[in-house]
């Protein structure tokens, strides 16, 4: 059965709800563009990236990238020297995440090949996995490299935030909380998670800006 686009999501949470109806008017249909990049590229991005300024964090990954001479494959990731992964700027922390991602792909542990045959909850069990790789990380590929349409990431402040100031809310509800309130948002929720995202001045993975 073929996934409905983000565009019918939209419009079937706009009939259910009124501030997701209003919300819609004012930004318009969710857009999640695809991806053109690898899911391992994406992963090894997104460990990169982590708890680093956009600018830097861009500069050392690009340095990394450029080791592979645009083929940066699993197999050269863990053939390629510490001494150059530590010469792009990669810390040991993440030098080690890198190499762990690359290990999981290349034995099978983690079979990016093969995603599509795994539901979320599997998925990101497979990913948490690998070292450097938490539930947040797992979530956002699954929404902006996978596009997958049911994802509601309840630990992401963004979507706390713009949840409970879509709807009113005096404080920030927990992520229990929230997973139940995202619960009448099923099978939508990543369309709805965009929504919160857009309802508050805050960037989206990738550097994705939701201001207009």
């Amino acid at each position: 059965m073929p996934r409905p686009s983000f565009a019918t999501a939209s419009a079937e949470l706009a009939k259910r709800d009124r501030v997701m109806r209003a919300l819609l008017k004012r930004f318009g249909p969710c857009r999640i563009a695809r991806s053109k990049e690898s899911h391992f590229h994406s992963l090894a991005e997104s460990i990169v990236y982590q708890q680093l300024a956009g600018r830097a964090a861009a500069a050392i990954f690009g340095r990394f990238q450029a080791l592979f001479d645009g083929d940066m494959t699993p197999e050269a990731v863990l053939a390629a020297p510490d001494k150059a992964l530590r010469g792009a700027g990669l810390s040991p922390n993440k030098m080690a995440a890198i190499r762990d991602l690359a290990s999981h792909v290349a034995d099978g542990r983690l079979p990016l090949d093969h995603v599509a045959r795994l539901k979320d909850e599997a998925l990101i069990e497979k990913l948490v996995g690998v070292r450097g790789i938490g539930r947040w990380t797992a979530e956002m590929f699954l929404m902006f490299q996978l596009r997958r349409p049911d994802v509601w990431p309840v630990d992401d402040y963004g979507v706390r935030k713009g949840y409970a100031n879509a709807y009113g809310l005096p404080e920030l509800p927990k992520p229990k909380e929230l997973f139940a309130l995202g619960e009448r948002f099923r099978p939508y929720r990543t369309t709805a998670a965009w929504y919160c995202w857009r309802a508050v001045e805050t960037v989206t993975p990738g550097g994705r800006s939701t201001k207009n």
